[in-house]
């Protein structure tokens, strides 16, 4: 650890549009803070544009300043958060997306309030105080998740909350005491505790290239936190498979009354099917439900390292 020195992580995954942008922007904003010196650490998860060619070339043009990670394949944005927590060297270290849409002119005053604050915070995070400009079924589906997810979920993880963080060594040594195959950064974030101070800002477009975050992956993204921060999804299939046999048990025995008392035969085979298929519907719910932890248990046995190294240019690692 170099204690007047500030990590900025940068994960990239298809940057090469972007990346050029990003450093000159947040070159200027860097050279407001006087106090510490600076380190980049581009971690390189794409294969399949310029990203790792641009990354040489602003490594070669600051080699003092840029180093660079580069994967041997695509693991994910959670094991590029992990290697570059890892690689990180500063007391201060932050997380940063290369689209811009986490502003570097927040860099100054997230410094500025690790260092100078009063209070013992250890964290200063951002967050979104509005989702304009996104689409409106994307931004439902983001809220609800949150709503939920905090509902059954001890670990409290704050609507619009960002990557976007700047934190102490302190914490970060404690994320990375978390070596979790299975790696979910905003529940990590949150599930460490010390103490957070949240930045707001209105929402800003990607500066540009595509979003690579499909609603699909999405949507996977958001069932991995819920499965790693809550067990509630293993109650709700006791809850349902119990409830479905207490309502066979009523069904059944209001078929013996109708049939001794009316008089009335049973109904023939659409009742029958329907009964079967809603049964087995709520049994490959449940088992499903089971199925997923499973799977995650069954990967976290294996042990298998959470990302590999191909290039590297940090001589020190």
């Amino acid at each position: 650890m170099k204690n007047n020195l500030l990590s900025i992580i940068v994960p990239c995954y298809n940057e090469e549009g972007v990346l050029p942008i990003f450093f000159e922007t947040a070159q200027k904003e860097c050279e407001q803070l006087t106090s510490v010196s600076i380190e980049y650490i581009f971690v390189n998860d794409s294969l399949k544009d310029k990203t790792l060619t641009i990354l040489r070339n602003l490594s070669n043009t600051y080699p003092n300043t840029v180093n660079y990670i580069s994967f041997s394949r695509n693991f994910g944005k959670e094991a590029a958060l992990y290697a570059g927590l890892q690689h990180a060297k500063g007391k201060y270290i932050a997380v940063m997306d290369a689209d811009l849409q986490g502003p570097p002119s927040l860099l100054p005053k997230m410094l500025d309030t690790l260092q100078n604050t009063n209070e013992e915070i250890d964290c200063v995070a951002t967050r979104r105080s509005s989702r304009e400009g996104e689409l409106y079924i994307r931004s439902l589906f983001v809220r609800q998740f949150y709503r939920l997810i905090n509902r059954i979920s001890d670990t409290e993880i704050v609507d619009g909350a960002r990557d976007f963080q700047m934190m102490t060594r302190q914490m970060v040594d404690a994320i990375l005491s978390v070596t979790e195959y299975n790696r979910f950064s905003k529940g990590i974030f949150s599930w460490v505790g010390f103490n957070t101070y949240y930045l707001e800002y209105e929402n800003i477009e990607r500066a540009a290239g595509q979003i690579s975050w499909s609603f699909w992956q999405l949507f996977k993204y958001s069932i991995d936190g819920i499965v790693a921060y809550s067990g509630i999804p293993l109650s709700i299939a006791s809850f349902v498979g119990f409830s479905s046999f207490l309502f066979s048990l009523v069904f059944a025995l209001f078929i013996i009354i109708r049939t001794i008392i009316f008089k009335d035969p049973t109904s023939g085979w659409p009742s029958l099917v329907c009964l079967i298929l809603t049964i087995g519907g709520i049994q490959l719910f449940c088992l499903g439900i089971l199925g997923k932890y499973l799977g995650k248990m069954f990967l976290e046995t294996k042990k298998r390292p959470l990302f590999i190294i191909k290039e590297e240019n940090d001589p020190s690692n």
